[in-house]
């Protein structure tokens, strides 16, 4: 089944999407293990809506878990050569904002300040009702459905932010794209391989052109793991986002920068369109258009070392 929110005339509503329309019905995409899916009204055609983010996350954890997409990024972003071995020992994911969530087609602001603008293409798994210290067994039923996830980065604001040793703030938090809609964990299951991966081809590509093809089962992780790991010692709840992390092999620029030795192909720039196209999940496609200029933030006092 594939769950859309969308705005029409004005209105948000859920719905279920067969063919060219959605078949509206109450309450959110969470809701949907409690009330089941029986539209209230008449289908609305796909053509007359505008696509929202299908969930609206109570937290959005992002993920890093594509071995390929770590040494690309490393050379890139902070001049390191390599995977680090604590990448390999559990999987590592950062809280990313869930307040700046961005439909399937909306346009994408480049933020204050930005030069090195980059796209990520990830998948996301989304949270059907709340566990804790799952294991992956348990973990696989908790998850509800997929939706194709794109992590935009600020990649020389990110480079700065990184060198303090804390994680990524206004280089990360200014949009994330879900959509076009959530496909229940079900409609995916043809897709699990031997080794417990959904083998889902992805594609990005800007301005029409191919930059990258990978595929979700190369994951170093699946799912269940990660969903596993980001409950234990705490809860995870309906509605949270869990992204898979930028997938190797030209899921984003700035590993084609790292691989590449200089910045080819270049930043994103105004006009600029990303695309991004999950095999049995769908597509979502934004323009990146002009963003404000930074406000100016004074820099820290330093303070003497003496005390009084």
């Amino acid at each position: 089944m594939r769950i859309a929110r969308y705005e029409h005339h004005g209105e948000h509503r859920t719905g279920r999407v067969e063919d060219d329309g959605i078949h509206p019905f109450p309450g959110g995409v969470t809701a949907l293990t409690a009330t089941g899916d029986t539209p209230t009204g008449e289908p609305v055609p796909l053509a007359e809506v505008r696509l929202l983010p299908p969930v609206q996350p109570p937290s959005v954890r992002d993920f890093v878990a594509f071995e390929e997409h770590v040494e690309g990024v490393r050379a890139a972003v902070d001049g390191a050569s390599g995977v680090p071995d604590a990448w390999y020992e559990a999987p590592t994911f950062y809280f990313t904002n869930p307040h700046a969530l961005v439909g399937a087609h909306d346009d994408v602001p480049v933020p204050p300040g930005c030069h090195a603008l980059d796209f990520e293409l990830e998948v996301a798994a989304v949270i059907g009702r709340a566990g804790r210290d799952l294991t992956p067994e348990r973990a696989r039923d908790h998850i509800l459905g997929y939706t194709v996830f794109n992590d935009w980065s600020a990649r020389d604001l990110q480079s700065r932010e990184m060198r303090v040793g804390l994680g990524p703030c206004k280089g990360k938090d200014f949009a994330t794209t879900l959509g076009p809609w959530l496909v229940t964990a079900d409609e995916l299951e043809p897709y699990r391989d031997a080794d417990g991966f959904l083998r889902l081809a992805l594609t990005a590509e800007v301005n029409g052109a191919v930059v990258g093809r990978d595929l979700l089962s190369n994951m170093g992780w699946p799912f269940e793991d990660l969903v596993a790991y980001a409950s234990r010692g705490t809860e995870v709840r309906p509605g949270d986002v869990l992204g898979s992390g930028t997938c190797g092999n030209g899921g984003c620029l700035a590993e084609l920068w790292g691989r590449n030795g200089e910045r080819t192909p270049p930043p994103l720039r105004p006009g600029d369109t990303v695309t991004l196209t999950v095999e049995g999940v769908g597509t979502v496609a934004n323009t990146v258009v002009p963003g404000p200029d930074p406000l100016p933030v004074p820099p820290a006092r330093r303070r003497p070392r003496t005390r009084p």
